[in-house]
């Protein structure tokens, strides 16, 4: 079951913790989209260990990575969407992943009430 989240929330929580809600925000963005996606070998943890190993390096892969899992979970809903993957990997190299974030948070909200939508159907 993915969660919605509220952006803006996120976005102050990150903000207001110096980063450590961001964190959170990271890992669970990415486990979603993995649910979302039904990859198992996605995970957050994996995710935010492999950035901290690799000095931030797997970050920006990461960026790209998940417009690929959004694009073919979106793919897999049958949600028309574009395969932003390269945007995410430039709003990472010039330091904007929030954004990343916030676009895959909404893509993720809109699965999630797609989801409820046939659930109460």
């Amino acid at each position: 079951m993915i969660k919605e989240r509220n952006i803006v929330v996120c976005i102050l929580l990150s903000l207001i913790t110096c980063g450590i809600y961001g964190i959170y925000w990271f890992i669970t963005l990415t486990d979603d989209s993995a649910k979302a996606n039904e990859d198992a070998d996605f995970t957050g943890v994996k995710a935010f260990l492999f950035t901290i190993i690799t000095c931030g390096i797997y970050g920006i892969y990461w960026n790209y990575k998940i417009g690929k899992e959004m694009y073919e979970a979106n793919q897999k809903h049958g949600i028309n969407a574009s395969d932003n993957s390269l945007l995410y990997l430039i709003l990472s190299l010039f330091g904007f992943s929030i954004i990343t974030y916030c676009i895959v948070q909404n893509e993720l909200n809109t699965l999630a009430k797609a989801n409820n939508e046939n659930q109460q159907v």
